[in-house]
């Protein structure tokens, strides 16, 4: 079969999307890749909280997929909205790379080494809230760009440290600049973090069999649980939300879900941990449950004192 797939032109899309394409290549499939630039590469220098979010790294390669110009769009999965408009599907969740955050410095070995007041680059609000939470002291930088352009400001000595997701250093090969990969039991990932997503169009039966093989049993679950929690406490790809799903630690226990709002007005952060029935557990309710518990918690006025604050999830 002869498929095209979309992807943003960026280092780490192109990897993305060669990478399927290789396995796709592999199941004897014919396949090329067409380089869509999208509203979030055309505004590197506009901050996320000056533009919104909803969508800027996916639309035009929604349009494509929707005229029929590309077959499949395989996307950073966290980049993706939590509800997909109604011609597409997301028709595979390839198995998951390393999901945690990691601190990248030049001079600091970790998050606790830097000194008082150090400057650090992040264009994520959920990173900011959570990081200014365990350190008050620290300035936070905003920082767009990608993977390259940031390591560069950081080499240049912008500032101390920067936080990236590990899977895009990971799958760059660029591991030697992580001095720390931080736990998501203090620093929670954003939902779908180091998870790819293949999006198709619902009436495309060929393409979604075709990619079908892609689809991992064990991601699928923990990415569908984050993603539900995300749309029941109202947040997109750019709120001070972190959700992470992951498989327990303990022998015969099922999976665990680790979930934190936080408000970078308020200064504050609140964090809940669950787990799952060993046996058939329901990905969405399981979400859900962990959204109810947020709320418990005392997540409801941040929501509402960030409502009007979008940053990035980068």
């Amino acid at each position: 079969m002869k498929l095209c797939i979309g992807s943003r032109g960026s280092q780490l899309a192109l990897w993305q999307a060669n990478h399927i394409a290789a396995l796709l290549r592999g199941e004897g499939h014919t396949v090329e890749i067409e380089i869509i630039k999208t509203t979030g590469d055309r505004l590197q220098e506009v901050t996320f909280a000056q533009v919104g979010s909803k969508g800027m790294f996916t639309k035009e390669i929604e349009e494509a997929l929707a005229e029929g110009r590309v077959d499949l769009a395989v996307h950073s999965l966290k980049d993706l909205p939590t509800e997909l408009p109604e011609p597409f599907a997301l028709a595979a969740t390839p198995p998951r790379v390393d999901p945690r955050d990691a601190f990248v410095s030049v001079k600091h070995a970790n998050l606790a080494e830097l000194p008082e007041g150090a400057r650090v680059g992040t264009s994520s609000q959920r990173r900011r809230a959570q990081l200014k939470a365990l350190r008050p002291d620290i300035e936070v930088v905003e920082f767009r760009g990608n993977v390259d352009t940031r390591l560069r400001k950081l080499a240049e000595g912008q500032v101390e440290a920067i936080l990236l997701a590990a899977a895009g250093l990971d799958r760059l090969g660029k591991t030697d600049w992580v001095r720390e990969r931080l736990d998501p039991k203090h620093f929670c990932p954003a939902a779908g973090q180091g998870a790819l997503g293949i999006e198709t169009r619902k009436d495309d039966g060929a393409t979604i069999e075709a990619v079908a093989f892609l689809d991992h049993r064990d991601t699928r679950f923990a990415v569908t649980a984050e993603r539900a929690a995300l749309a029941a406490l109202g947040g997109g790809c750019q709120t001070p939300i972190g959700i992470h799903c992951r498989p327990s630690m303990a022998e015969g226990a099922g999976d665990e879900i680790f979930g934190v709002v936080a408000s970078l007005d308020m200064g504050q952060v609140v964090r809940i941990y669950d787990r799952s029935p060993a046996e058939n557990a329901d990905a969405v309710a399981f979400g859900c449950h962990a959204a109810v518990l947020l709320m418990e918690a005392g997540a409801g006025p941040l929501l509402a004192a960030g409502s009007g604050v979008v940053g990035g999830a980068a």
